[in-house]
């Protein structure tokens, strides 16, 4: 799977979590999903995780990955 792939993959897979108003899971899968990819594993975005404090944060940081 290419990064672009594996990164659209990822941020699918959060999103349903935090359509369905989980937003902690939807952080806790992008966090997990962007580390199985050799080129995501040390994206500067997943330091952010830590100052998510709304589900509109997760959703935007999410969202924001490229």
């Amino acid at each position: 799977m290419t990064r672009a792939e594996h990164l659209e993959w990822a941020k699918k897979r959060a999103l349903d979590y935090i359509d369905r108003g989980d937003d902690v899971n939807g952080v806790a899968s992008m966090l997990s999903d962007m580390r199985k990819h050799p080129e995501l594993v040390d994206h500067f975005g997943l330091q952010l995780a830590i100052t998510l404090r709304t589900p509109e944060e997760a959703r935007d940081w999410v969202e924001g990955f490229r």
